[in-house]
């Protein structure tokens, strides 16, 4: 087992995670747990005969149950194996590593009108050659702190405030995601409104992103708003779902294969999708402007998913198809920048360890899922990458830069192979596992001299509670 002098185990506070674990045994709860965590609400346990489990879920504080605590958390383990990262171009070979994540939340609901949540997280990272990634560790934060404020409410319709430290991910992750798949999850400081129906859900916010250090509460606050918008969900019964966005970012320093510099950008996307039994699809278009220095952003990316969902088969199996083009920059040095900027994306957009970020890329992702045991599900990916501009280069998942471009007038990236099983033991403990092969094309083989194909493997064992 990977050792470091940075390695800790975890102290008392975290061990009520785990022994919560050892005590839950067969506990049966009708809800599921969410990726994001304050979106559960266990206010159905209160007039029933509750279990221990149950009672760390409801916990009263007054008389008449109107006033309650709920508590939960998680611990996850991940071994990750590396060989030929970025193609061999940083010549570190073989890299191996594990990550550690630990959290605790708690959920106060003050009656009907007031509620705070707070959630402390621990991201570790232990034998990484050449350290932590920004994705990898922050030892100790307060991931969230906020104040929910419910202004109008009437049946089935209500308008909420929330201010403080939140957690967002909005549609697929494409654009705004939470990145569950790394480490280290995002989030952001700032106010949003909420309205929620039972068809039609629209939030508005203005937000400010942190910077973030490895250390124990020691990451920044930004002193300006540099991401707000709206996004809304309208839901059409039996026929699918349709998201309507408005985004917009301020970054004083942001690089591109055109250079560096203050990027002011909006972002209006639509997304149309519908998920279950039989046919499924996920539609999304988005059109980008603004600024990038003195000279002007015209942007924009399309993605279509389309499949079938065989519910009445053995094994359920589904089969689908995915093909996004995303643009990138047509002439490199004349100031004006084409290039789609992914803003806060989710790691694995394109695979659950993708070598290839989404800009400046055309590519082809058909994938195949089963339920080989009603525990056990697989997915199968071959995603082949080609660049969309011969004048902008490779960027990573998270939109930075890797590899320049205009040097070369290949485009075909490589391809992607990818198996992922998830196992999940009961409701709170899983273990997913996957590997991945990257074969190179013509474009990396151009640019790096000896390239090697890179081979991914990882194992995660999670529980929640």
């Amino acid at each position: 087992m990977l050792e470091s002098s940075k390695s800790i185990s975890p102290n008392k506070f975290f061990r009520i995670i785990l022994l919560c674990f050892l005590l839950i045994g067969t506990t049966t709860i009708a809800q599921s747990f969410k990726l994001l965590r304050y979106d559960e609400n266990y206010e159905f346990l209160k007039d029933s005969n509750r279990n221990f489990y149950e009672k760390l879920k409801f916990i009263p504080l007054n008389k008449q149950k109107d006033i309650y605590m709920s508590l939960g958390g998680e611990a996850r383990y991940e071994y990750v194996d590396f060989n030929n990262e970025d193609w061999g171009r940083l010549n570190i070979g073989h890299n191996n590593f594990l990550l550690q994540r630990y959290d605790l939340h708690a959920d106060i609901h003050l009656g009907k009108t007031f509620r705070v949540f707070a959630q402390l997280r621990s991201a570790l990272e232990d034998g990484r050659v050449n350290g932590a990634r920004g994705i990898d560790e922050d030892q100790l934060n307060v991931q969230n702190l906020f104040l929910d404020v419910n202004v109008w409410q009437q049946k089935d319709k209500k308008i909420t405030i929330r201010a403080g430290r939140q957690e967002l991910d909005y549609g697929s992750g494409r654009l705004i995601s939470v990145r569950e798949g790394p480490n280290a999850r995002l989030y952001f400081t700032g106010a949003k409104l909420m309205y929620n129906s039972s068809r039609v859900s629209v939030d508005a916010f203005a937000m400010m992103a942190d910077t973030i250090h490895t250390g124990v509460f020691d990451n920044k606050m930004s002193k300006q708003f540099n991401l707000w918008g709206a996004y809304s969900k309208i839901i059409f019964p039996k026929a699918g779902n349709l998201d309507v966005y408005y985004l917009g970012i301020r970054r004083d320093e942001s690089l591109f294969e055109e250079g560096i510099a203050p990027e002011r950008r909006h972002t209006i996307g639509t997304r149309l999708w519908k998920y279950g039994g039989g046919f499924i699809y996920n539609l999304e278009a988005a059109y980008q402007f603004g600024t990038f220095g003195s000279g002007d952003i015209n942007a924009w990316t399309g993605s279509v998913d389309i499949g079938y969902m065989f519910e009445n088969t053995k094994f359920k199996p589904t089969i689908n198809l995915r093909n996004d083009y995303i643009s990138g920059d047509r002439n490199q040095g004349n100031g004006n920048l084409q290039t789609f900027n992914p803003l806060y994306p989710k790691g694995g957009y394109f695979g659950f360890s993708p070598q290839v970020g989404p800009v400046n890329l055309i590519d082809i992702h058909p994938y195949v899922t089963m339920d080989l045991l009603p525990q056990l599900k697989m997915q199968v990916d071959m995603v082949l990458n080609w660049r969309y501009s011969t004048q902008d280069g490779v960027y990573r998942p998270s939109g930075m830069l890797n590899l320049r471009g205009s040097d070369s007038d290949e485009k075909y990236i490589g391809t992607a192979y990818l198996a992922n099983f998830t196992y999940n033991v009961n409701k709170y403990i899983s273990v997913v596992s996957g590997i991945q092969y990257f074969k190179t094309g013509a474009f990396i083989n151009d640019i790096i001299p000896n390239s090697k194909d890179g081979v991914f493997f990882n194992t995660r064992l999670g529980f929640k509670f």
